[in-house]
């Protein structure tokens, strides 16, 4: 199908959360760095956050703790422990809200994350909540991505097909999850993804997409 056509079909405009709507690396190293603070272990190596910036709590915790006597406890603390001390440090991505104004009267729009309980306290900070129609976060899925369960779910909420859809998102995780759903990827600041657009901005996908 030509691209313009593609672009046509979308009705769903879908988007990952950290990296993509917000930069979180400072808060989520602040957060992870806490808990491995509390089990006495080092703190983040720049590999380390690399991977919990894309995973869920759980696998994060897994990960970091790989080895460790003191798994279990930590991911017990992960579970419990309080987000709003490290809200600060979240920074919402450039032109994001005006984006979502621009587009909402002509896409719905959705996110789909690997983050978890936190999600709807950092879109309440960030002002984000009421620019969403749905949001799919880890607690809402039995399969993580790469597994397309959320995107699955989204399209099912809105009874669209594959190819109506939009992903947006930044990391390889994304790309995959994109790819085993069928719908369109657009790679947001990472030229090394294979993806059908590749955004700088927020304002890019008004370039792109048709708006009515």
């Amino acid at each position: 199908m030509p691209e313009a056509l593609r672009l046509t079909a979308i009705k769903v405009i879908i988007y990952d959360c950290d990296g993509v709507l917000i930069d979180s690396r400072g808060a989520n190293a602040a957060f992870y760095n806490h808990i491995l603070e509390k089990f006495g272990l080092p703190r983040l190596t720049p590999r380390q956050l690399d991977f919990v910036q894309s995973s869920t709590a759980p696998e994060a915790v897994d990960f970091l703790f790989q080895g460790s006597p003191w798994r279990e406890e930590a991911q017990d603390y992960q579970r419990n422990i309080d987000n709003r001390p490290f809200l600060h440090l979240l920074r919402l991505e450039p032109h994001v809200r005006e984006a979502l104004v621009t587009l909402r009267p002509a896409y719905h729009t959705a996110i789909a994350t690997n983050r978890g309980k936190s999600l709807p306290l950092v879109l309440e900070t960030l002002e984000l909540a009421d620019l969403f129609d749905l949001t799919i976060s880890s607690y809402e899925v039995a399969k993580q991505k790469p597994h397309p369960e959320c995107l699955f779910k989204i399209l099912e909420h809105f009874r669209v097909e594959p190819g109506e859809a939009m992903y947006i998102g930044d990391a390889p995780v994304d790309q995959q999850t994109a790819r085993r759903a069928g719908v369109t990827f657009a790679a947001y600041k990472n030229p090394y993804l294979e993806a059908g657009y590749h955004l700088q901005d927020h304002l890019d996908l008004l370039r792109i997409l048709p708006l009515l």
